[in-house]
């Protein structure tokens, strides 16, 4: 199993990411990978963890699955935290000397599952402050352009922050005070979205406020497994935020404003 990237974070990646708020990798993740991690993923499946949720409803088509917190459960998801390429790219990526571990997503849509991913910021959701928070996404499948995610061109940089809302049943967030999302699918054609076809050993690097969602794998003859970790950099602190937040899923003991350094958010490069 690779240590380093399968290839070198080039500059022309990270001014695509400060440009647009995500990049595609192409082979960073070697084979090795990709084989235990999928096997692990079927395992996690088989024995979801308290914050698993299936998104699809009881009689729907396919399975929409999402569960969090893995690598506090699973070795393979640990050692993938630790010891994968995932946070020297992060930390390539954002420009930082440091990079702590958030969380992981393991996000996991069957054939013919007709659930969007809606669409969304991340940072919204979660307890932490700054421009350098981002996360890699990266599938365990092949990924045809029409279920990749789609990213709207810039809209890390709108300076606009929208109310979070639950995946399950579209309920806004209590007590956030923040305005809804556009209907960005009436407006498709004012943006420029990006998006991709993947393989396995790919991933997709975004910035926390990006705005995007996923189409669902209707029509798709594949599965589609993704893990996206998520990491901060030298300028993120923690957050207490005002109203519903919900990650991180458990206290970190950590006060507005400090360092994100704890046992939940372990800091992971450079390396020991």
């Amino acid at each position: 199993m690779n240590r380093e990237p399968g290839n070198a974070v080039t500059e022309a990646d990270i001014a695509a990411y400060e440009r647009d708020g995500v990049t595609v990798l192409r082979g960073m993740f070697d084979a090795d990978w990709i084989v235990a991690m999928g096997a692990a993923v079927d395992r996690a499946m088989a024995a979801p963890g308290p914050h698993a949720e299936d998104y699809t409803p009881e009689g729907g088509g396919g399975r929409f699955f999402g569960d969090l917190d893995l690598w506090r459960r699973h070795d393979a998801f640990r050692r993938f935290v630790f010891e994968s390429p995932a946070a020297g790219i992060a930390a390539r990526i954002m420009r930082s000397a440091r990079v702590n571990f958030f969380y992981d997503q393991l996000l996991v849509k069957e054939p013919g599952t007709a659930e969007r991913t809606p669409w969304h910021q991340d940072q919204p959701y979660w307890a932490v402050d700054g421009r350098q928070v981002c996360s890699l996404w990266t599938p365990f499948d092949p990924v045809p352009q029409a279920a990749c995610v789609e990213y709207l061109a810039g809209s890390h940089a709108w300076g606009r922050t929208f109310n979070p809302y639950h995946f399950m049943d579209g309920s806004p967030y209590a007590g956030t005070g923040l305005p809804p999302m556009p209907d960005i699918d009436a407006e498709r054609d004012r943006h420029r979205i990006l998006t991709w076809a993947l393989e396995p050993g790919d991933c997709l690097v975004f910035q926390a406020m990006i705005v995007h969602g996923a189409p669902g794998t209707a029509g798709q003859a594949g599965r589609r497994r993704a893990l996206a970790t998520r990491w901060t950099g030298d300028d993120a602190r923690y957050a207490v935020r005002r109203g519903e937040v919900a990650i991180p899923t458990s206290d970190p003991g950590l006060g507005h404003g400090d360092v994100m350094d704890c046992d939940l958010f372990p800091l992971v490069w450079p390396r020991a």
